[in-house]
């Protein structure tokens, strides 16, 4: 594949919930592609990783389909097993997309033992890589660096509103008076 995407979803204990992607092709890792998405539909409970998944899956293609210059993925692969990979496949037939794609979710393996993933494609059965080939340990590679991205974006946020206050909030406070506040 030219264009492989890498979808993978973050929060904590369902706050600061986002999803990401991450490019990679031929000549590696294609950061200047990488992109982030703050979950804002209020309807998914916190913590619904499907719901996230469809969330970014539609705001990511939707887009895709309205803009011809945008490259499309050769693969997609979801971090997740049988439920995301039904998630998005529901989401990408309501688009109908779902035919321009290859997709494919990694799931970790028992006791969420890296080497023992199993993958789910649609119209096949699950299957797993043997262990300790160059196929499984880059697809290893892709899903941790999707897994890395979503991550360091949700705990970028999580500082950032670290340092927020309901004095923030309040017109006529200034930041010096907020400090003043809080350290009195």
């Amino acid at each position: 594949p030219q264009r492989i995407e890498v979808y993978d979803n973050s929060h904590i204990q369902g706050t600061n919930a986002v999803g990401a992607f991450i490019v990679a092709g031929p000549e590696g890792f294609q950061k200047r592609d990488y992109r982030t998405f703050n979950i804002k539909d209020t309807t998914i409970t916190p913590g619904d990783d499907f719901g996230m998944m469809r969330e970014v899956l539609q705001r990511r293609f939707a887009r895709l389909s309205k803009d011809p210059k945008l490259e499309w993925p050769d693969l997609v692969i979801i971090d997740g097993g049988k439920g995301q990979l039904s998630a998005v496949t529901e989401t990408l037939k309501g688009l109908g997309v779902l035919e321009r794609i290859t997709l494919v979710a990694i799931a970790k393996g028992p006791d969420r033992n890296a080497g023992r993933e199993t993958f789910h494609m649609n119209g096949r059965d699950m299957f797993t890589l043997p262990m300790r080939t160059p196929s499984l340990y880059y697809l290893q590679r892709l899903r941790d660096e999707a897994h890395r991205f979503a991550n360091g974006y949700n705990e970028l946020l999580l500082r950032k509103r670290m340092k927020e206050s309901l004095l923030d909030e309040c017109p006529g406070i200034s930041p010096r008076r907020k400090a003043a506040l809080l350290k009195k």
